[in-house]
């Protein structure tokens, strides 16, 4: 069975010369403007997680957090781009205004400063992380929050602290504020070489285009916005009859003959049953090259080649799958393949 068809949309964005949003270059640019308020936070969020990093204190665990997903996407200064969703339990906290700081250190030299003793500990400057932030919100009551960070490739250790935002002025005898936090581990991958590579496959619910610039505060509360175009990422990859299968990804390392590339990509899916994998069906291969490709696109200009498919479900029998991406490129002759998982339900 021949089935799918390319998502316009990301071959529209392919044009783009990188892909790490606004959001990067205002890392902490508002600090200078916080009120007092939101200083009273962040200090005991930075606090909290200050004492649980160095083993003062076990992490507080008032609200609950979970970390539900991640995708890597490369940046156009040579970082990844990191979109991620958080789920919040709120029915953990009094009220939904909360505060949320998270901290990304840096495994790979986390250790250096023990190494250098402790001379001259009154003069050492401070700590600079590879990200720290801090976002005031309004949990809702799913308690999905989506944020963005950029790192270098390396080994690093993830600390996300959240707490019920304070009252605008102290109160006499106020109950304590409940806090919670996740401390997890992240390897960020290296897709700046020349090896053939993918970002991460993306299997979302809704992809559409973006037809107004977003702000950077915007940017911040939508990550998976990719210059002209809005991604909604499937929470559990669940997807029914009635539904589409919506792929997308970009394809790094790629040979390029003034610009232009020459990639083709098959798509095969596999059943998997309790018998074992069997093959279902595929789709036509895809074509990524100087006639398929918008004429401004130029892979030496930095721009991202994207692989996509959207796909009807309603002949799929309910039951997971195996998506095989297969990503030849026929100027160097090189082929790499990805996996995606998915499940078809009633």
């Amino acid at each position: 069975m021949m089935i799918g068809r390319v998502l316009t949309a990301a071959v529209a964005v392919a044009t783009l010369a990188g892909t790490s949003p606004a959001l990067i270059a205002q890392q902490n640019d508002q600090d200078q403007q916080r009120s007092q308020q939101e200083q009273r936070d962040i200090q005991a969020l930075v606090q909290v997680v200050d004492a649980v990093s160095t083993g003062k204190q076990p992490a507080p665990t008032d609200i609950g957090i979970t970390w539900d997903s991640n995708h890597f996407v490369r940046g156009a200064d040579g970082s990844t781009y990191i979109p991620f969703t958080l789920s919040v339990d709120p029915a953990q906290m009094a009220r939904p205004e909360a505060a949320v700081y998270i901290r990304v250190v840096n495994q790979d030299v986390a250790a250096a400063p023990a190494e250098q003793g402790n001379n001259n500990r009154e003069q050492a400057e401070p700590t600079v992380f590879p990200w720290d932030n801090v976002y005031f919100m309004t949990v809702g009551a799913e308690g999905d929050v989506s944020r963005a960070m950029a790192l270098k490739p390396g080994n690093y250790e993830v600390f996300v602290a959240i707490k019920e935002q304070s009252p605008l002025e102290p109160q006499r005898n106020q109950p304590p504020a409940k806090v919670g936090l996740l401390r997890r581990p992240l390897t960020v991958p290296d897709f700046g070489g020349t090896e053939l590579s993918t970002s991460s496959v993306i299997i979302a619910s809704l992809i559409e285009p973006v037809t107004t610039p977003l702000t950077p505060e915007q940017q911040q509360e939508n990550p998976y916005t990719f210059g002209t175009m809005r991604v909604v990422p499937s929470d559990d990859v669940r997807l029914s009859k009635g539904e589409e299968l919506q792929v997308l990804f970009w394809i790094y390392g790629t040979q390029q003959t003034n610009g232009k590339p020459d990639v083709e990509v098959e798509y095969n899916f596999h059943q998997r049953t309790t018998e074992g994998e069997k093959y279902f069906n595929k789709t036509a291969p895809q074509a990524l090259n100087a006639q398929t490709l918008p004429p401004q696109f130029d892979i030496a200009a930095g721009h991202q080649l994207p692989g996509s498919l959207v796909v009807p479900l309603a002949s799929f029998p309910e039951g997971d799958y195996r998506l095989e991406i297969t990503i030849t490129d026929k100027l160097s002759g090189r082929t790499l393949t990805e996996n995606a998982m998915f499940t078809v339900v009633s």
